[in-house]
């Protein structure tokens, strides 16, 4: 098994589930044992996700590793928020990559500009009209 390098973002999800072809082609080419979602992600993907769909996107999401926040990264997560004004959730994702050293891997580019930030990667270019 290969160690953890990445953190994904929901949004990365998200876009896959909306068919965003570039999301897609990055989701399918991933090693599984080398990629983790945190409990918030999770938790933010699940809750877009419609009843009938709820098995098989559950099942995608078992894929890869699942990273929980314990008492180190709240503190962690309490000096990001503060120092660097990100909302609760981005400051947890933050966190847990900078705890792990892992890289976070979004789109997400208004909060996580990956010239200030070295540990996040954006592994595509999206602007909403590329759509399958």
């Amino acid at each position: 098994m290969g160690a953890v390098t990445r953190l994904l973002d929901s949004v990365i999800f998200i876009d896959h589930l909306n068919g965003v072809q570039e999301a897609t082609r990055f989701v399918l080419a991933l090693e599984p044992e080398e990629t983790a979602i945190s409990v918030i992600a999770r938790a933010e993907i699940l809750v877009g996700v419609e009843l009938q769909d709820l098995a098989l996107v559950k099942a995608l999401l078992d894929q890869f590793h699942l990273l929980i926040i314990d008492k180190p990264i709240a503190d962690l997560a309490a000096d990001l928020r503060k120092s660097q004004g990100w909302k609760l959730p981005d400051a947890f994702q933050a966190a847990l990559c900078l705890y792990h050293k892992i890289k976070l891997t979004t789109r997400n580019i208004k909060d996580f500009d990956p010239v200030r930030h070295d540990f996040v990667e954006i592994p595509y270019d999206y602007r909403g009209s590329h759509r399958r």
